[in-house]
């Protein structure tokens, strides 16, 4: 199977971790399981057939409290799609299932990365990120 898209580059866009004080980070490491990981994923339009994709990956806490940790990235692909691509929903399948499958990998490192390096080394991702399956939910 051809792909109808190529991978021209992959960045980190924007990467953040904030915990406010050591009281925080010791009541976040106690907390950290009720975390959740939300990804969101946009895109913009280049010149050429190109275009910009976004993940966004924030992990944090969704209750209220003031001892939070907030730690988010927001990884970037431009990708070329090929000419024949003209239907919207295949664009469409592309830019949030496909592309993200294929970057997951990395994104997947860097995510851990970020919050091994912000003091929780004991955060692991249990499932694989499954965009065809999220893709599968939004669209079916």
């Amino acid at each position: 199977m051809t792909e109808n898209f190529k991978i021209l580059a992959q960045y980190v866009k924007d990467i953040s971790s904030e915990t406010s004080n050591v009281e925080t980070y010791l009541f976040v490491k106690e907390n950290i399981a009720k975390y959740q990981l939300n990804i969101d994923i946009t895109s913009k339009p280049l010149k050429n057939k190109l275009v910009e994709v976004n993940l966004t990956l924030k992990f944090e806490d969704k209750e209220i409290n003031e001892k939070k940790s907030y730690f988010e990235i927001i990884y970037s692909v431009v990708v070329r799609v090929n000419d024949e691509i003209t239907d919207k929903k295949d664009l469409e399948k592309i830019i949030l299932c496909e592309v993200p499958t294929k970057v997951s990998p990395e994104l997947e490192k860097t995510f851990l990365n970020l919050v091994h390096n912000s003091g929780h080394p004991e955060i692991k991702l249990d499932k694989k990120f499954d965009f065809q399956r999220l893709y599968n939910e939004k669209f079916n």
